[in-house]
């Protein structure tokens, strides 16, 4: 197994709040991995925990054999190991798609301008916003900010991408043109972890689903055993209420 990722009894408290109650896992290089579960299961405390964010209170986690919870650890040079898409974009207001993606590029990688720029812009490509490039934040729509949002994290060449509910703020025409860019990904081999309750692209690009509830990991394993036959109760509950809200769209494949 080529783990990328190795996370072992993963614990975090707000006050007397217990939010993650050793979260165990491992994520293989080139595989996609979606956290679903209801809200306040601890889903996003456990991404931002991934990258020190937040602070875990006890655990250990490891980016392919570098710990990231480390003391020592340089968390500069392995966040830009680690892309992280936001639900709500955090794109900078005043830059334009193109300094928004240049600013990592810039200020962790110390590329030269013109390198960034270049970088820059393949990554815009790729996520086909190379024509927005000089658009600001405002002038964009949500899809179109939250793909800014992915070049930003592509452009840095991570290992692995984290993505928190990254279409949770969109309108479903919206969220159509971010799953899309999430589908090449997929198909091209990066490394996702991702909290969503996009049926459909569980279906379509998830190598394994987990499944979180109470702060802890009730199930996992792939998509055709958890939508099929989950051998916990509550992952069937769940399930099948995601199912009735998200209707025959959940069935739908990218064009």
């Amino acid at each position: 197994m080529d783990a990328i990722l190795t996370v072992e009894d993963l614990h975090k408290s707000f006050d007397d709040l217990e939010v993650l109650k050793g979260i165990s896992f491992t994520l293989e290089r080139g595989r996609t991995v979606l956290v679903m579960g209801p809200s306040g299961s601890g889903k996003s405390t456990m991404l931002r925990c991934l990258n020190r964010l937040l602070e875990p209170d006890q655990g250990r986690v490891w980016l392919e054999d570098v710990e990231l919870t480390a003391a020592q650890a340089d968390l500069n040079k392995l966040r830009a190991s680690i892309g992280y898409v936001f639900q709500d974009f955090n794109l900078f207001a005043h830059l334009t798609a193109l300094d928004n993606v240049c600013i990592g590029l810039r200020k962790v990688k110390r590329m030269p301008r013109r390198q960034a720029h270049e970088h820059a812009m393949q990554a815009l490509e790729q996520v086909g916003m190379a024509d927005r490039c000089a658009h600001y934040p405002a002038q964009l729509s949500g899809g179109q900010q939250q793909r800014i949002a992915i070049a930003r994290g592509l452009a840095m060449e991570p290992k692995l991408m984290l993505f928190d509910e990254p279409t949770s703020a969109l309108d479903p025409e919206l969220t159509g043109e971010v799953l899309a860019v999430m589908d090449d990904l997929a198909r091209g081999g990066m490394t996702m972890l991702v909290v969503s309750h996009e049926v459909g692209f569980a279906r379509r690009a998830a190598d394994e689903i987990i499944f979180m509830e109470n702060s802890r990991i009730v199930e996992q394993g792939p998509p055709e055993q958890l939508f099929v036959n989950p051998r916990e109760e509550r992952t069937a509950q769940f399930l099948q209420r995601i199912h009735a809200i998200e209707g025959p769209m959940a069935q739908e494949q990218p064009p």
